[in-house]
């Protein structure tokens, strides 16, 4: 885009990282593509003044945090199919000694996964959290606290142990 200078450059430098968000906050490549995509269009049009602000990087994960929310809150009903959808999705993000926590992150509610995403991936406080999600600090709580303790739960009944939880 030559009318955006700096745009092109950021987003050149900053896809990769925004793509691996993007799969640890859906899930999956595809959906995180979709996601990043829709981050970076917001911040085409809002990029005259963001991009004179000092992170940048910020307003495109808080957008795509934002985005992801709203996804799930519109899509809360189950879909029904005729075929039960194919499986064949390799992990290209993570190492394998950690796929077993990944699967577990991803059997949780999207409100608590992606509450603990943002908390242990990005290191945002309970308040920083609730201002991304727009929801209140005590649903951050509630729903980090739900959260670990089905990953706790489901990881103590695992044979091999995944880490720490905080």
């Amino acid at each position: 885009m030559d009318d955006e200078p700096g745009f092109d450059d950021f987003v050149a430098e900053q896809t990769d990282a925004l793509l691996r968000y993007g799969y640890v906050l859906t899930g999956n490549p595809h959906d995180a593509a979709d996601l990043v995509q829709e981050a970076l269009v917001r911040l085409c049009g809002a990029w005259p003044g963001v991009g004179r602000k000092d992170s940048p990087h910020s307003y495109v994960r808080t957008t795509m945090a934002r985005l992801h929310i709203s996804v799930w809150r519109r899509r809360r009903r189950e879909h029904l199919t005729g075929e039960p959808p194919e499986r064949v999705h390799h992990e290209v993000f993570l190492p394998d000694e950690e796929q077993g926590l990944w699967q577990e992150l991803a059997a949780l509610p999207r409100g608590q996964r992606a509450v603990l995403v943002l908390r242990s991936y990005e290191r945002l406080s309970d308040a920083d959290i609730a201002k991304v999600l727009g929801i209140s600090s005590g649903t951050v709580r509630s729903q980090a606290f739900r959260g670990l303790d089905k990953l706790r739960s489901s990881l103590s009944s695992s044979p091999a142990t995944h880490g720490s939880l905080r």
